[in-house]
């Protein structure tokens, strides 16, 4: 493991502490002194051992060059904070180490609050231990796995939750994916309620759009770490045929450049690809 490594991962462990101590605002007025003593101790650590080693990395250079890895990173960030699907990345022990915008609007739980605290707080009591030990064992490595939970927000309906083992970046440990698919429990349904007639159009077009959703979860968690333009082209590639007959990808903060084009048989996409993105009409 590089040192680079090393400090990423101390630091990871230094957040987690510093959650569970403001987690610890609520402690009876006596135990304050032992929770203050610790947040002294950690003090310390930051000075005595995370703050020289983040010199040392950075006049031997190798703080540069893991800057250059900053941008696919941010993107990766931004595809799993957008994902139509609510997921969250958690560690062997349930806690959640990052959890997106559909995540928190399914849970009711602010992203920051729920960080540094076990997914399985936010379960019902009956699901709790179930869904630690499925969580485990995808850490482990004995392959996904996915069973119905209920979250306390809407204990009534049934929340259909997906572990997939993810290794995020070079971090040493296995982390756990997982996605969470609200599901209607029909046989909470009154029996004397008579079911509507289906509408079978706007069935095929549900199941078209859970098929894409798959898809794309699919290619996102294939797609190589770190390498933004091959996640661009996975995405691209679920789209196209399926989704739309163009598909066209553009990248970049102050100027975007094109980077994936993707069209009918034997149409012209050479020209569209050296099309400059700011200069071209939008479709």
């Amino acid at each position: 493991m590089s040192q680079m490594e090393e400090f990423g991962e101390e630091l990871a462990d230094f957040l987690r502490r510093v959650a569970e101590l403001k987690s610890a605002r609520s402690v009876p007025a006596g135990d304050l002194r032992t929770v203050l003593d610790a947040a002294l101790f950690e003090l310390d650590h930051v000075a005595d051992q995370l703050w020289p080693t983040y010199e040392r990395l950075a006049v031997n250079g190798q703080w540069d060059d893991a800057s250059s890895d900053r941008d696919e990173q941010r993107l990766l960030r931004s595809l799993f904070q957008r994902m139509p699907l609510p997921v969250a990345l958690v560690d062997r022990e349930t806690v959640v180490r990052r959890m997106n915008f559909a995540a928190t609007g399914l849970t009711g739980v602010r992203a920051g609050y729920a960080t540094g605290r076990p997914l399985t707080g936010f379960l019902m009591h009956a699901d709790r231990v179930a869904f630690r030990t499925q969580t485990a064992a995808v850490a482990r490595g004995e392959g996904d796995r996915s069973l119905n939970v209920h979250l306390q927000q809407s204990p009534g309906t049934p929340v259909r939750a997906t572990l997939t083992a993810l290794r995020p970046g070079a971090e040493p440990r296995t982390a756990v994916l997982v996605v969470l698919q609200p599901a209607k429990d029909h046989a909470q349904q009154r029996p004397s309620v008579p079911w509507p007639a289906p509408d079978l159009g706007e069935a095929t077009r549900h199941a078209a759009q859970l098929d894409l959703m798959d898809a794309m979860t699919s290619a996102l968690l294939a797609a190589p770490a770190g390498d933004g333009a091959a996640v661009l082209e996975a995405a691209a590639g679920v789209l196209h045929g399926r989704f739309a007959d163009w598909v066209v990808a553009d990248e970049g903060a102050a100027r975007l450049r094109r980077t994936t084009v993707l069209g009918p048989p034997d149409a012209p996409t050479t020209d569209v690809l050296a099309q400059d993105p700011a200069a071209c009409p939008l479709v």
